[in-house]
């Protein structure tokens, strides 16, 4: 697949990228060597491969619930910059 110009031109303004007229050229080159690849790809016949979401095979691995000692609450609150009520204060994020 050919990349244009005029490709990377659309692709960089998209993505808020500012790439000058001396990058165009690698760029150009660095797009194409990859949908080349991706190309490649598709002609993998993957029809008796079933879909999966992980690569490898994964599990879930939980560890016993147990009740152990933590911070104090005035160490951990000790050098926060905002603090009311033996609380954690931070600025308002949502609206009323």
């Amino acid at each position: 697949m050919k990349v244009t110009e005029q490709d990377v031109k659309i692709v960089a303004s998209l993505s808020r990228l500012n790439i000058d007229g001396k990058e165009i050229s690698d760029v150009i080159a660095q797009l194409d060597k990859f949908l080349t690849y991706v190309e490649n790809l598709q002609e993998i016949d993957t029809t008796k491969i079933e879909p999966t979401t992980y690569a490898v095979p994964m599990q879930n691995i939980f560890r016993e619930d147990k009740v152990k000692p933590s911070l104090e609450r005035d160490l951990a609150l000790s050098n926060a910059p905002l603090k009311e009520d033996g609380y954690f204060k931070v600025p308002r994020v949502l609206e009323e």
